[in-house]
């Protein structure tokens, strides 16, 4: 799903995001027939979950900051990944991306950053190395005063989880900041999920937090 400052073609099919900021548009399946791009965002912000995306349309953030916002609804497919691929290597923009504080947001964000274990052959045209890793981050609980009753203890699948991904030598080689909060996170042996940040306001995420990150830079970049 994507919306935004942003207007194509593909196939022949026009897709104009800009006429209607925050609705939601499917992502195209036919990527390499997609185009004509047209934007004016200033980045890309993409998030784990659906959720997450209709509480940011909810909020009309997209009328308040100019930007294209992407979901994969999950680990993303193979459609997503390359249209993410696409704009970015087409606009040039800054992309960002949010996922719960928990193994499988990390994981998400890998396959964003690196493609997926399964398709590793094809990864050349799937991964996106800009990528920054906007949050959420196990300091966040501190930083944002986040109630205990928000934090989730990890189970013995998510330890598992965890300690298999710090095994993987490209984070250590490509991405070490991000190994640490994994780090963390173990450590801390907690875990939240996005929407724990709502605990302050429903907007807070649209108002407060990703606003606030982008301008001071608190986000882990890439090498």
């Amino acid at each position: 799903m994507v919306m935004g400052w942003l207007r194509f073609f593909e196939a022949g099919r026009k897709f104009d995001c800009i006429n209607s900021l925050n609705t939601a548009h499917t992502i195209p399946v036919l990527v390499e027939d997609v185009k004509d791009l047209i934007s004016v965002a200033q980045y890309i912000l993409v998030v784990e979950k659906e959720s997450v995306f209709q509480r940011l349309a909810n909020d009309q953030f997209c009328n308040k900051n100019r930007c294209i916002v992407i979901t994969g609804r999950g680990y993303p497919d193979v459609p997503t990944r390359r249209f993410l691929r696409l704009l970015v290597d087409k606009l040039c923009l800054p992309v960002y991306c949010l996922v719960d504080c928990d193994p499988y947001g990390f994981d998400i964000l890998a396959t964003y950053r690196f493609g997926s274990m399964q398709m590793a052959y094809d990864a050349k045209f799937l991964r996106v190395p800009q990528i920054q890793w906007l949050g959420v981050f196990p300091s966040d609980s501190e930083n944002y005063d986040l109630p205990q009753q928000c934090l989730l203890p990890l189970t013995t699948e998510d330890k598992r989880k965890t300690e298999a991904m710090l095994l993987r030598c490209y984070l250590c080689q490509e991405v070490p900041d991000w190994r640490s909060e994994l780090e963390l996170m173990l450590q801390r042996g907690v875990k939240f999920e996005i929407e724990a940040l709502s605990v302050h306001s429903l907007s807070f995420l649209s108002e407060v937090y990703i606003p606030s990150k982008i301008q001071e830079g608190t986000y882990i970049c890439h090498i």
